[in-house]
């Protein structure tokens, strides 16, 4: 043996240092030591030891998961062993500890998939797992348990999508899972439930409480919901979207679903089973009421939907367990469930749906009045009665829906439920919901196609509460000594309702609306610009954030409903006009922006406030009819004239770094607005410029000097004119306001500041951040602005600046020490950036980059030596790591193939055989995206290697003509060096095809011609190898097929012959 007892004790030592130390020190060499163990020659003979030893369980553990990653190097004999051995091991040994019982189970299940199809001796052996469980189920509760352990373990693996441990491709995933589905599935839902229905009949002589019992019941209730999950058809859906679903159970399954006793089992369950097993009932249930409709015919499904229903009216009789979390989120899940797969008039026709949908009304109630218990279940019951309401335009049945008459007490409900908790919130110092947005806006969401059902009585209700409310906040504010407990409480009552009222009026679009609901929309508007009003006037002395963030989404909605011409609504601008003299859409509009400046200038220290304000600015100035509008606006005039710190705080120095974020999207809109008559005007445009063109002037003597180090005042204000600039040259999309801006910059002498802000900040991503990507912006050709005119050297200009900036980021960085932790944000990131700006410009066909060498420029030899080196500090392994570094690199490397493959060949050595390298694994990466990218770069490259090993053997009669230049003689010597590195390509791309994992035929199979081209003898023994790789009696066909990949190709890489 070639280890010893002490060396078996030694690992013991190291599992209870690792899993049960308390100094880190001992932690960290204890799990150096055994991931030494893992990788050891004799890790299987040691895991064997160690669990057969028993005297440690964490050595326990520790085996079996190690035997577990071992499984893929394993021979068919090897694993058949194993497999013996740890359902010999589980049955003799049934009270390990939980953790060790689940590690051999797991073990046990993944030898299971990953030899499924393995045969020994004409037998499927690993086939049989099921018909060895039930040895178990026929033991003691321990044995059962361990039993139906496996079982669902098994299920678990069967049902997963990507299997890393065992190196299993997807399609060769979905092969084992749907053999193991059409052969063992069904029996094991049907060995579960009859395991449940056992337990059922017996509830009275067995104690469910008992933790065996408690035990076996929640694995069994387990392996029935995994069962039920099963991805049936392979389509691989997010779980977290659960409740759209369907579950696509097998058509060989519905003898069980057409038992009316399945469902009854799971109800029974529901009512015998303790809190923390009757969920687990309801989570089957609530799959099982999402089963495809196409399973059953019309009558069957009638039936199965009569007998749901009937369990849940039953449920909500008694409110049985109902107190229990668990049970009642699994509830609302299973009432969401019912509306989600069937329709409202099969709803209808249920007899006892008119009791039942009374119950559901009295509980959704009673759930939105309790607050605080469940709150993340309400988003299920809110979700049925959208659904429901939302059908009734419909519904053909003669029967009433009924929901006219409950909806409103859904509705009063919520309103009453929101308002009256802010007491509660504000005075026992509780979570505020509003503080989780996203949430709010789902519900609101929900909330706006529910209000629509009786729209009169929401109204109704919201005015009432408003005008209270409101009258009452007006009162406070009023009186110099209010109470600012009481202001607060009714600054957060009313931010509910003016969330409450936006989502009624832009639930117009779920609806047809009427003009009486014009009417009441407009009411709603007024109060909410009234309180507008009242709010403003309070500004220079206090606010309230969640109530500008309710208002400005309510102007939001505003926006949405009333500013299209195909929503000009009379009897609201007429209430409007009334109130605001607001008469028609252009007068809204000046009115909204009015509210847009004043919060910019008011709330220039409140992030959320300011960029929701910009949003909204944004939005308004997306769209040609609503610029054409706003361009004509005295308020839109006063901010393209005086955009300051003077006027908006908010673009001063004082700001914070995240702040300084709202800049861009605050000029972009700007820009919009500028352009839309702008024209050929050079002096509006200059005068628009004044503000930063000041700001360039004050820094020019700051940072140009060498002699000193500014201040953080001038890096904050280098940084906003870069977000300024960024955002302003975004919408210039046409090649006249470009040039302006580009002339600006440029002529000013303003482009040297910037170079020269990244010289002195190179450290600062702060700072490097947005000067890079005010670069990225501006070299990028969007809508051909910088293609086009041959007469002027702008793009030549434009690289040249770009450059610098690459160089002196480059080499700075580079010689710049960072911690590991910190390697993407302050150097990856700007590596990142410099691949952008280069694909930008080589890709924008606005530079002709042979003009550089023509004239002894070398503005592009010193970029790309910079970014070789610059490629050459990122280790391999960290370019997929972080997705947006790998797009970057992999589109500018796309860039240089396509256009530019000369500059790409032409790399130090070293450089291009790291681009290889990093082909190599971007051909193995997951992302569909990079592995196309990879796959086109590397046939330009095997292409272009191709040509030129035509041109060095070819018997043209001019080789004057058709010459290698030394260059591409280097070029072709590293490449027969590393012609390793290529074959490796070719061998992955065809294994790509022999496992059916070839997620895009046409990008792969261009670079795979050139390559079996380029190493024909490679091919050719790679084929044998395959060949002999496989079953006899499959290998002549084999054969066949690779002859049939090559008839009709000659040795070309025209288009035409990749075509092939």
């Amino acid at each position: 043996m070639a280890f010893t007892l002490q060396d078996i004790q030694q690992l013991e030592v190291l599992c209870g240092e690792l899993y049960e130390g308390t100094d880190m020190n001992v932690r960290t060499e204890a799990e150096k030591a055994l991931v030494l163990f893992i990788n050891s020659p004799d890790a299987l003979a040691k895991c064997q030891v160690l669990l057969d030893r028993g005297s440690s369980s964490y050595a326990q553990l520790l085996a079996a998961s190690t035997l577990t990653k071992l499984i893929q190097t394993l021979t068919v004999e090897q694993r058949l062993d194993i497999r013996s051995y740890t359902l010999n091991y589980l049955a003799t040994r049934p009270n390990l500890q939980h953790f060790v019982i689940q590690s051999v189970v797991t073990l046990l299940a993944k030898l299971t998939k990953f030899g499924w199809f393995d045969s020994y001796k004409g037998e499927m052996v690993f086939q049989t797992l099921l018909e060895d469980v039930k040895k178990f189920l026929q033991g003691s509760v321990e044995h059962c348990t361990i039993g139906v352990q496996i079982l669902s373990q098994l299920v678990s693996e069967m049902n997963s999508i990507v299997e890393m441990d065992a190196h299993l491709s997807f399609s060769k995933n979905r092969k084992i899972a749907t053999s193991y589905r059409d052969q063992q599935l069904y029996d094991t839902f049907l060995l579960s439930c009859s395991l449940l229905v056992t337990a059922r009949d017996n509830c009275k002589n067995i104690n469910l409480l008992a933790d065996t019992q408690k035990t076996l019941i929640s694995h069994v209730l387990r392996l029935t919901k995994n069962c039920l999950s099963f991805d049936f058809i392979g389509s691989s859906t997010d779980e977290s979207a659960d409740d759209m679903n369907n579950v696509q159970i097998p058509t060989a399954w519905r003898p069980a679903f057409l038992d009316p006793n399945t469902l009854k089992l799971f109800f029974d369950l529901y009512q015998v089973l303790p809190n923390g097993l009757a969920s687990y009932s309801l989570a089957c249930l609530v799959q099982m009421t999402s089963v495809r409709r196409s399973l059953f015919s019309n009558t069957e499904r009638t039936k199965f939907l009569t007998n749901l229903v009937e369990g849940v009216k039953h449920i909500l009789t008694n409110l049985h367990g109902l107190s229990d979390p668990e049970n009642y989120h699994e509830f609302c899940r299973l009432l969401a469930r019912l509306k989600s797969n069937y329709q409202l008039g099969e709803l209808i026709a249920v007899p006892c749906y008119p009791e039942t949908i009374e119950l559901i009304a009295k509980f959704t109630v009673q759930s939105l009045h309790l607050w605080l218990f469940a709150p993340n279940s309400v988003h299920y019951l809110l979700t049925l009665w959208q659904r429901m309401v939302a059908s009734v335009p419909y519904v053909k049945s003669p029967d009433p829906h009924l929901l006219g008459t409950y909806t409103p007490e859904v509705i009063k409900a919520y309103v009453d439920s929101r308002i009256d908790a802010v007491h509660l919130i504000v005075h026992d110092n509780l979570e505020d919901p509003l503080d989780d947005l996203c949430m709010v806006q789902q519900q609101l969401d929900q909330l706006s196609v529910i209000e629509r059902c009786e729209y009169n009585k929401t109204v109704s209700l919201l005015v009432q509460h408003f005008d209270q409310k409101a009258r009452e906040y007006e009162n406070l504010v009023s009186r110099p000594n209010s109470n600012a407990i009481d202001v607060t409480i009714h600054e957060l009552q009313l931010t509910w309702l003016v969330y409450i009222i936006g989502s009624a009026i832009v639930g117009r679009l779920s609806v047809t609306s009427s003009d009486e609901h014009d009417t009441m929309d407009a009411e709603l508007v007024i109060r909410v610009l009234q309180l507008m009003r009242l709010t403003d006037a309070r500004l220079p002395q206090a606010g309230c954030e969640k109530l500008e963030l309710a208002i400005l989404s309510f102007l939001d909605q505003v926006r949405k409903m009333h500013s299209s011409e195909q929503a000009q609504k009379v009897n609201v601008y007429k209430r409007l006009n009334e109130v605001f003299g607001l008469s028609d859409e252009q007068m809204l509009l000046s009115f909204i922006n009015r509210k847009i400046i004043t919060n910019l200038k008011f709330w220039g220290r409140s992030e959320p406030i300011i960029s929701k304000t910009l949003l909204l600015l944004s939005d308004l100035s997306m769209h040609f009819n609503s610029v054409r509008k706003l361009a004509r606006l005295e308020e839109i005039q006063f901010m393209l004239t005086h955009h300051t710190c003077d006027h908006f705080p908010f673009l001063g120095t004082n700001s914070s770094l995240s702040e300084m974020r709202c800049r861009t999207m605050f000029y972009t809109s700007l820009g919009r607005l500028l352009m839309f008559d702008l024209g050929e005007d050079e002096e509006r445009f200059y005068t628009f410029l004044t503000p930063l063109t000041n700001q360039f002037e004050s820094l020019r003597s700051v940072l140009m000097d060498t002699n000193g180090m500014p201040n953080d005042e001038a890096k904050k204000a280098i940084i906003g004119l870069a977000r300024d600039l960024r955002g302003l040259a975004l919408p210039l999309n046409a090649r006249v306001q470009f040039t302006m801006l580009f002339e600006w910059l440029y002529y000013t002498d303003y482009l040297p500041i910037l170079l020269r802000s990244v010289e002195l900040w190179a450290h600062d991503p702060a700072v490097t951040t947005p000067v890079m990507k005010l670069f990225a912006e501006l070299v990028h050709c969007r809508t051909q602005r910088l293609a086009g005119n041959v007469s002027s050297p702008m793009g030549i200009l434009l690289f040249r600046e770009a450059s610098k900036l690459i160089c002196i980021y480059g080499n700075r960085i580079l010689h710049q020490e960072v911690p590991r932790d910190q390697l993407y944000p302050l150097r990856l990131k700007g590596i990142s950036i410099c691949f952008l700006i280069l694909k930008n410009s080589l890709g924008g066909n606005y530079v002709n980059c042979g003009i550089f060498k023509l004239y002894g420029d070398n503005t592009l030899d010193n970029v790309l030596n910079v970014v070789s080196k610059l490629m050459l500090s990122i280790q391999q392994n960290d370019l997929l790591e972080y997705p947006k570094l790998s797009t970057a690199y992999y589109n500018f490397l796309n860039c240089l193939a396509q256009d530019h493959v000369t500059y790409l060949v032409s790399l130090e050595p070293t450089a291009f055989v790291y681009v290889l390298k990093s082909l190599t694994k971007g051909i193995e990466a997951l992302d569909s995206a990079i592995y196309i990218s990879c796959c086109t770069i590397l046939d330009s490259i095997v292409s272009y290697i191709f040509k030129q090993l035509q041109l060095k053997a070819s018997t043209f009669p001019n080789k004057k003509l058709r010459s290698l230049t030394p260059e591409n003689s280097q070029f072709l010597k590293v490449v027969e060096v590393n012609s390793d590195l290529l074959q490796s390509m070719m061998s992955s791309l065809l294994n790509n095809v022999l496992t059916e994992d070839c997620r895009n035929q046409w990008s792969m199979s261009r670079p795979l011609l050139v390559l079996i081209l380029l190493y024909e003898d490679y091919y050719r023994s790679l084929k044998e190898r395959i060949i002999c790789g496989q079953p006899v009696e499959k290998q002549q066909t084999m054969a066949l097929w690779f002859d049939d990949l090559m008839v009709g190709i000659e040795r070309s890489v025209s288009s035409k012959n990749m075509e092939k």
